[in-house]
């Protein structure tokens, strides 16, 4: 099917999936599985659908992807939250399945930019791994923090069967991680590149590499943006306000602030002595943290563009921090 035919703004949920081709004036709905891919997309192939537009949706968007990609229409995934900024924009302030489908449709058509994105099995993997061992991680976290507290016997053996089991899991997770990396060649040649920054290790690289595909591949603002580091005005007037980060991939940027931290504090010399010249300029030591992942993201981008490992020569020179503050959260 040709990529350039018409839109399709498919909301999918668990159970169901409710499509609008708002071109045609056109609606349909199919069950999530097998049978309702197909009847899906003998509509869309029907209706001369080229594109399908999704919200991600906490992974049940996956098996339409496939199924739609499999049938030769192009994808589109997008961030719910610009959807559902663009319907309060348009007024439309009503929410259900069929509204949802239409509002993604009409979403699409004033916002053609990155019309689809290709299918990449590999990353999706990855990231569903790198996910995996984000949840443990936090699942162990969570144990801990009920350790710093006197339990009764029967409570510290139940908490210590878990940690023990969560450790186990965590190897085998760790290591299915690096597998995969391993045997793909193109994931290698970013982890051993990222890697080579003093301060990062294989799992920042690894979620790096399922999270942030764009890395190499756009400029500076965009991939600052991105991650949500940019800091953007709040001027009206006269008034000067304090600058905030927004938006971005909050996981990421989560995931992102401790390594940075290290780095900065401890692990890599260049970022180290921008932290320092930002903390003597009277910034808060959070705001020079997130200053430090929007250098050290900026970095990265430059290192995976160009292929080439870290060279501190290149990076000693930066630009004197703005005396505007930012607010900035993690």
């Amino acid at each position: 099917m040709a990529q350039n035919g018409r839109i399709v703004g498919l909301d999918i949920s668990k159970l169901k999936v409710d499509g609008c081709i708002r071109s045609l004036g056109q609606r349909r709905s199919a069950p999530s599985t097998p049978e309702g891919h197909g009847e899906m997309i003998s509509w869309l192939e029907a209706n001369g659908v080229g594109l399908a537009v999704m919200e991600a949706s906490g992974g049940y968007e996956r098996s339409w992807a496939r199924a739609l990609r499999a049938a030769g229409i192009a994808v589109r995934i997008v961030d719910p939250k610009r959807v559902r900024h663009f319907a309060k924009s348009a007024g439309r302030l009503a929410k259900s399945d069929p509204i949802d489908a239409e509002m993604i449709a009409w979403f699409a058509e004033t916002f053609p930019d990155a019309a689809s994105q290709p299918q990449d099995a590999d990353r999706e993997e990855l990231a569903m791994l790198v996910k995996a061992r984000a949840a443990l991680m936090q699942a162990k976290t969570d144990i801990g923090n009920h350790g710093e507290h006197s339990q009764p016997r029967a409570a510290e053996k139940a908490f210590a069967a878990v940690r023990r089991s969560l450790d186990t899991q965590l190897m085998q997770l760790e290591a299915a991680i690096a597998g995969k990396i391993a045997a793909t060649a193109r994931f290698a040649a970013l982890a051993e590149i990222i890697e080579s920054v003093p301060g990062l290790a294989r799992h920042t690289a690894a979620a790096l590499i399922a999270w942030m595909p764009e890395l190499g591949l756009v400029d500076q603002k965009a991939i600052a943006a991105l991650i949500g580091t940019a800091p953007y005005d709040d001027d009206s007037g006269n008034r000067r306000g304090d600058r905030h980060i927004r938006g971005g991939r909050k996981s990421m940027r989560n995931l992102l602030y401790m390594p940075t931290m290290g780095a900065a504090t401890q692990h890599n010399p260049v970022l180290n002595a921008y932290y320092q010249r930002l903390r003597a300029k009277g910034k808060e030591a959070k705001v020079a943290i997130i200053a430090c992942m929007r250098k050290l993201i900026v970095i990265l981008n430059t290192m995976l563009a160009r292929g080439e490992k870290w060279d501190p020569s290149r990076h000693q020179a930066t630009a004197a921090p703005s005396g505007r503050r930012i607010a900035a959260t993690a």
